[in-house]
C-alpha cells in the first residue's frame, strides 16, 4: 500500500486533498495545528503539529516507514491584513516560517527518506498570489513565490532519483481562510474576473494534486499549474 502525508490536513483543501487520496486506496498522515483528528478513517493517522517547528517535522516523517506522496498543503495568512509600509516583522515571520520555512525543511526531510526508493512525487500547493500582488498581505505574497522556487529547485535536484515535484497554485477557493472576504470575492466574481464564473472547490485543488502524484505525468516536473477558473489569462 502507498503511503502520503498531507499538511495543513485538517480542513480545506487539505482535507480534500487527505480524502481523495484515502479514496484512491492510499495510507495517509496527515498534521495540522488542530487538535483532534478531523475525520475517522483507518488508513488515516492524524498528527497534530506546527511544521513551523523541527520537533514536529520529524516527528511527522519518523511516523511514516516509506513515503511515496508529500503534499504541502499546510500555509497561513498574516493574523492581520496590514498595508505594505505598515506591515510587522512578527507577522512577516509568523507567515514564511510556516508557509516557506516549514515547507522547504519538511520536504528535505521527505526527499532524503525518498530518493533511496528512486520514486515519488512531491506537490506544493502554492497560490495566484505568487504572482499576483496584494500590497495589504505581502508577506503571504512573498511566501507563495517563493514556494514556487523551492518546487524548482526540489525538482531539479530530485530528478535524478525519480521523484517529480510540482506545484499547484489555487485562486479563489471556499475555505476558511477566504471566509473572511467572502462579499468581496463574490463580487468580483459576479462582476467577470473570472473565465469560469464560480468560487473554486478544495475539491477542484484535490483532484490535480491526485493527478500530478499517482504517476500518470512522470515526464512532468517543475511545474506550475493554475486551478483557478482561468484567472491567470488576464483578460481585457
Amino acid at each position: 500500500m502507498k503511503t502520503a502525508i498531507v499538511t495543513g490536513a485538517a480542513s480545506g483543501i487539505g482535507l480534500a486533498v487527505v480524502e481523495k487520496f484515502l479514496e484512491e486506496g492510499y495510507a495517509v498522515f496527515g498534521m495540522s495545528r488542530r487538535t483532534g483528528a478531523p475525520i475517522t478513517h483507518e488508513r488515516f493517522q492524524y498528527l497534530s503539529g506546527d511544521i513551523s517547528n523541527a520537533d514536529d517535522r520529524n516527528r511527522l516523517i519518523a511516523a511514516c516507514k516509506e513515503i511515496d506522496v508529500l503534499v504541502n498543503v499546510a500555509g497561513v495568512a498574516p493574523k492581520v491584513r496590514s498595508d505594505l509600509l505598515e506591515m510587522t516583522e512578527e507577522s512577516y515571520d509568523y507567515v514564511m516560517d510556516i508557509n516557506l520555512k516549514g515547507t522547504f525543511f519538511l520536504t528535505q526531510l521527505a526527499a532524503n527518506k525518498m530518493k533511496d526508493r528512486r520514486s515519488g512525487a512531491i506537490c506544493n500547493i502554492s497560490s495566484m498570489s505568487a504572482y499576483t500582488s496584494s500590497t495589504n498581505r505581502g508577506e503571504y505574497c512573498i511566501s507563495k513565490s517563493g514556494l514556487t522556487m523551492v518546487t524548482k529547485l526540489f525538482a531539479d535536484r530530485l530528478a535524478e532519483f525519480g521523484i517529480t515535484v510540482n506545484e499547484v497554485r489555487p485562486g479563489i477557493i471556499a475555505t476558511d481562510m477566504t471566509s473572511v472576504v467572502k462579499e468581496k470575492y463574490d463580487a468580483l466574481i459576479e462582476g467577470g474576473l473570472l473565465p469560469i464564473k464560480r468560487w473554486g472547490k478544495p475539491e477542484d485543488i484535490a483532484a490535480a494534486v491526485w493527478t500530478l502524484c499517482n504517476g500518470s505525468l512522470p515526464y512532468v516536473t517543475g511545474q506550475s499549474i493554475d486551478v483557478d477558473g482561468g484567472f491567470h489569462i488576464r483578460r481585457l
